[in-house]
């Protein structure tokens, strides 16, 4: 496990964004899509990777997508929740 093999895409085409070591799918972060909002709906990340951060890029990288979209989010993952209710996240919740 070399942190610099770890990397997040945003694959939008499915609706989450996952990370990789290597090609080895170690965590997503799922939403759904309805109407002028997305809800993220489940976040995951193999406890072998656990204390390094990734499900918050997971978070950030569905928030960097929304935004960039002009899309509001709807937290139903009590991680997503817990990740957006930092203030600077307050103008992306529905």
């Amino acid at each position: 496990m070399n942190e610099e093999n770890i990397h997040i895409e945003f694959e939008g085409q499915s609706n989450r964004a996952v990370a990789y070591d290597n090609d080895k799918e170690i965590g997503v972060c799922e939403f759904h899509v309805d109407s002028l909002y997305w809800s993220i709906d489940h976040t995951y990340v193999d406890p072998n990777y656990g204390g390094r951060g990734i499900a918050k890029k997971l978070v950030l990288s569905i928030v960097t997508q929304a935004r960039a979209k002009g899309v509001k989010l709807i937290p139903l993952c009590s991680y997503a929740a817990k990740v957006l209710s930092a203030s600077e996240y307050a103008d992306l919740l529905a």
